[in-house]
């Protein structure tokens, strides 16, 4: 409708390639797309046959893919011009019957750290480079590729196995696997060993795995998905339709140097639309008589184990029994908030190289090298944001989720809890609780949880049981969430611990935020703050921008610790 014009490719988001994705595009209208020889590699290509498209089909559809070859996709823009075209007049032929193809991030081309001054600035390689195309007119010509497909025929038949770029395999592995991986992948690169070619990382799939923020993301939008599908036509699905679609934005469905699920902003941005989508959906659903509201029981994690679900006019909680019964979703409704889209801090690959950078710093003294040098591709750059990241560096054993009950060894102060570094005595945290009963009530919804655990002591092991009541309500402007903790010594000794009951919530309060904030005993504090109170009956937090104010009473008073939850990953412009 814009351009007149229909178009004929399309592009794959991280050039992820799944073997049916010809139906999905052919019977969207495209012709053609764009993937990474590493593709070809994959499916026993040889090397010298990737100067040209393929024709792959599933089901029946056809579809044409080029292969974004990585000498070119290298060395623009950070190779010499001169390299460029000397590049490709190596593998042009007399008879112009092979297509060079180069498709890849735009970023590269001023966004990312130094390729602004390297493509536009003083070194002007974007002119040089098209200069260099003009006076190589007589060999070398530039065509769309459906210029080049109405003119030739495809080379070759290819089915393709599940692939993107190479790096994108590295990151979907686990740390210690990814490591091992990166490793004999670059030797045998720079060897030019042949078994190069048959090196694969990860499925981009098992990134939620790897995450398992991102697998409730990406169920969440299914499920999303399938609730806005059932809507009646009209201006409300269509406006839900917008909400869907800008929550399946790729980016915080994996993580790797740059996008992904630990960018907070990214990731609340996500939530929000898909909030608006699911909030549209049940309103449609609720004003046709269906019951939308109170609880449920239902796997929506596709994980085998059902999860129980809270859901009012103004809220949607959801509680995984098989995980220490604690709260992994709470969505607020009205202003689209996902407060407990928390992540989990954990190893990454990337962390022994930011150890290892600032090992090197603070042996030569040189604080100004932290934030890198020269032009060169992101992949290749180690640089940071902030001084003394390494020192930040705490992981967590166990998934961040709210509700969570700890039974924490005496002695243990909010300091050490922030760090990790606090014995747990129970199994109540990550551990099963059994879902005794629900009820329903004028759309809102109840469940009591229990456990019958141990809990370590200098004597041996007590038996200890744990039961949880959270209730949902209220209406869609003030909505109500309470826990109730009961815990009973069923052991013949005596039982001495602290018993925490951990809230991790988020109010994109990082960088010290000044809408972010916490209000204790009428003083203002910011949301990543850290601290204690002795003895708190009531605290407020929230966020202004959001819209966001909860008010938390707690009976009987109790000792209250704050810790901000802080990640350390990577990004095209350093570590943060």
């Amino acid at each position: 409708r814009i351009a007149g014009r229909r178009p004929r490719g399309a592009w794959l988001a991280e050039r992820v390639w799944e073997p049916d994705l010809p139906t999905s595009l052919a019977t969207a209208g495209y012709g053609w797309t764009i993937v990474d020889d590493n593709h070809f590699r994959a499916a026993a290509v040889p090397e010298d046959r990737n100067w040209g498209p393929y024709t792959t089909d599933d089901q029946g559809h056809l579809l044409t893919v080029f292969g974004t070859e990585k000498g070119l996709r290298y060395r623009i823009p950070f190779g010499e011009v001169d390299d460029v075209i000397a590049h490709l007049r190596e593998h042009a032929t007399e008879a112009g019957d092979r297509v060079g193809m180069m498709g890849d991030d735009g970023e590269k081309f001023g966004s990312w750290p130094t390729t602004w001054e390297h493509c536009w600035g003083p070194t002007r390689w974007i002119d040089r480079f098209f200069e260099a195309l003009e006076a190589n007119a007589g060999w070398l010509t530039t065509v769309t590729p459906s210029a080049w497909l109405d003119a030739n025929p495809p080379i070759g038949r290819v089915y393709l196995p599940t692939a993107s770029y190479a790096e994108m395999g590295e990151w979907a592995l686990p740390p210690a696997d990814s490591r091992v991986f990166a490793d004999l992948l670059h030797r045998a690169e720079a060897t030019d060993a042949p078994e190069y070619r048959f090196l694969r990382g990860g499925f981009w799939r098992n990134f939620q795995v790897k995450y398992r923020e991102i697998n409730d993301l990406h169920k969440q939008m299914l499920r999303t998905s399938r609730k806005v599908a059932a809507m009646p036509e009209g201006p409300a699905r269509t406006a839900a339709l917008d909400h869907l679609y800008q929550g399946q934005s790729n980016d915080c469905y994996w993580h790797g140097l740059f996008g992904g699920i630990y960018i907070s902003h990214m990731r609340l941005a996500t939530y929000e639309h898909l909030i608006a989508a699911e909030d549209a959906a049940d309103r449609a659903a609720r004003a046709a008589g269906a019951a939308v509201d109170g609880v449920r029981i239902e796997d929506i994690d596709l994980d085998g184990m059902p999860e129980v679900i809270l859901a009012t006019e103004g809220q949607v909680v959801a509680v995984k029994p098989s995980e220490g019964a604690g709260i992994g979703s709470w969505d607020i409704r009205p202003v689209r908030h996902a407060l407990a889209a928390v992540l989990r801090r954990r190893p990454e690959a990337s962390h022994e190289t930011l150890v290892a950078h600032e090992r090197t710093l603070a042996a030569r003294g040189d604080a100004a090298a932290a934030a890198g040098s020269g032009v060169g591709s992101i992949h290749d750059r180690v640089s940071t944001k902030e001084p003394g990241l390494a020192g930040r560096l705490h992981y967590d054993a166990y998934e961040r989720r709210s509700g969570l009950v700890h039974l924490l060894a005496p002695g243990a102060t909010p300091g050490a809890f922030a760090r990790a570094d606090v014995a747990e005595l129970g199994d109540f945290v990550a551990d099963p609780f059994a879902v005794e009963a629900t009820r329903t009530d004028d759309g809102s919804g109840w469940v009591r949880l229990a456990r019958d655990g141990t809990v370590r002591t200098p004597a041996g092991d007590l038996p200890v049981r744990v039961v949880k009541t959270i209730a949902a309500g209220g209406d869609r402007r003030t909505s109500t969430l309470s826990l109730e903790v009961r815990v009973e010594n069923r052991g013949p000794g005596p039982l001495e611990a602290t018993l925490a009951v951990e809230w991790a919530t988020t109010m994109l309060g990082g960088g010290g935020n000044p809408a972010a904030y916490y209000l204790i005993d009428g003083e203002r504090v910011p949301h990543d703050s850290a601290g204690s109170r002795a003895s708190v009956a009531a605290i407020r937090s929230g966020n202004e921008y959001v819209g966001l104010d909860v008010a938390t009473r707690v009976e009987p008073a109790a000792e209250t610790w704050i810790s901000s939850i802080d990640t350390v990953s990577n990004s095209e412009a350093g570590f943060e």
